[in-house]
């Protein structure tokens, strides 16, 4: 019978798979030794693997480029990065050697494109497409950025008070985007996106604010789908929604030549992950391409905006299973080193779902297990394998060190988990380590944060 961890993952799915595959009985990420990793640094940690971002923008940039091809489609393709997913440093340099432009999505996101400008590393040229509800210090900032020469930066309108407020701010005439109020999937408790224009008042919010104003163009409509961009009914409707508001705007607006179609492409949740990017972008492009053509209007230049995709799956955390609690006669509750609400949040806020799997021991007999965090908190605990809810991991022994890891989580956690704040229960943020690749090829590491200590936690609560 084949009891081993390794037997089971053998069984379950397709493995080894591109970036995971196994040395003796240990699990290798990207060619990166976990197990050096950990014994170099220990666990709990953070660790951002940079080449992935490079890597997924450019097969996204590839993905569009066949397709246009293809299709003889006469637009563009511009790829931007949503600064919200990440706005580390090391995430942004990476991010920019690609070529790529920028969306923000508050008043801060511009202090960074500014410092990013002064270092030589956004370009004058690069595009800044401006989201967000925006209130007194965005409109400031988005102002003060246009006002120094930077042309590209296309506020998107996302209600009918920003325009007169941007022109207020702004010396000259500049362009400008309006995002429409998508209609929100069945499931969702509540109708309409609480972002953007309603489709039926679009273009009557054109022909009484935009048209005849000299100082402002219409430059770009925005479509955003908040569960990303997914082959489903509810999507295609939605994007030849979209295509007719853009149809009816472009046939009055002659400035009108972009098409934001935002939203977000997925990323590997698990193993078991299948999905077809390249059909997804080119059935895209022939939806747009054809409803142009039986409007007989110009196709628009297209825009995307990857965040998740971007950096998610560069990012991962390991940690040490402390202790095993037999709560009853089927539950096994394994004790991780940390908190999932402290480290990865959106496992318990949103039940979302990462790769886990075990770092070592894959020779060893596996049971099944729940997962639980530090915090005396009921929701900290993970238990959203794909298994029907089940985990499986090497059985728990005192004498043989067991350690996990979770996989394209480089999305968001840091962020929402409050990265340098105060942690729930005070449980201290663990290290953080950065993994790149020198000119040669060869992988090397860098300390970006140590962990937590308690004086750092101490002092933000106000205590000598």
């Amino acid at each position: 019978m084949n009891t081993k961890y390794r037997d089971l993952i053998d069984q379950t799915y397709y493995f080894p798979q591109e970036e995971f595959k196994l040395e003796g009985s240990e699990l290798q990420f990207h060619d990166i030794d976990l197990m050096e990793l950990v014994k170099q640094y220990g666990a709990p940690l953070k660790f951002t693997y940079l080449p992935k971002i490079s890597d997924n923008i450019n097969r996204a940039k590839g993905w569009f480029k066949a397709a246009m091809k293809n299709l003889d489609y006469k637009g563009t393709y511009n790829y931007c990065y949503c600064t919200k997913s990440s706005h580390f440093q090391y995430v942004m340099n990476e991010a920019l050697k690609n070529d790529i432009h920028i969306e923000t999505s508050s008043a801060f996101d511009i202090n960074i494109v500014e410092k990013l400008k002064a270092s030589g590393k956004l370009k004058d040229d690069a595009y800044v497409i401006c989201n967000g509800f925006k209130r007194d210090q965005y409109v400031a900032n988005i102002g003060r950025l246009i006002n120094n020469g930077h042309k590209n930066c296309i506020p998107i309108i996302d209600n009918y008070e920003e325009l007169s407020l941007l022109e207020d701010r702004i010396n000259d005439d500049f362009e400008v985007g309006i995002r429409i109020a998508s209609e929100e999937e069945p499931k969702f408790e509540f109708y309409t996106s609480r972002l953007g224009i309603g489709y039926k008042n679009i273009v009557p919010f054109y022909n009484q604010s935009i048209k005849d104003n000299d100082k402002v163009n219409l430059k770009m409509l925005h479509f955003f789908i908040n569960t990303g961009i997914r082959d489903t009914a509810y999507y295609w409707n939605e994007l030849n929604k979209c295509l007719k508001v853009y149809i009816n705007l472009k046939r009055i607006c002659p400035t009108l030549d972009s098409l934001n179609i935002g939203g977000g492409f997925p990323i590997k949740n698990s193993l078991a992950f299948d999905y077809d990017y390249q059909y997804m972008v080119e059935e895209i492009i022939n939806q747009i391409q054809l409803a142009c053509k039986e409007a007989d209007v110009e196709v628009p230049n297209l825009f995307t905006e990857f965040g998740s995709f971007t950096v998610g799956e560069s990012g991962g955390a390991i940690y040490e299973i402390l202790y095993q609690k037999q709560q009853n006669d089927r539950e096994k509750w394994n004790m991780i080193n940390s908190s999932f609400i402290t480290t990865l949040p959106d496992t318990w806020a949103i039940s979302k779902k990462f790769v886990m799997l075990a770092i070592n021991r894959w020779n060893d007999e596996y049971e099944r297990v729940l997962l639980g965090g530090l915090t005396c908190d009921s929701d900290d605990y993970y238990n959203s394998e794909q298994n029907t809810n089940a985990i499986y991991l090497p059985k728990f022994k005192k004498d043989k060190p067991l350690y996990i890891g979770f996989f394209n989580t480089g999305a968001y956690q840091q962020t929402i988990g409050g990265f340098g704040g105060l942690q729930h229960c005070l449980i201290p943020q663990p290290k953080h380590v950065l993994i790149d690749k020198d000119e040669n090829g060869k992988i090397f590491t860098k300390l970006f944060s140590e962990q937590q200590k308690a004086e750092d936690m101490l002092d933000i609560l106000g205590y000598d």
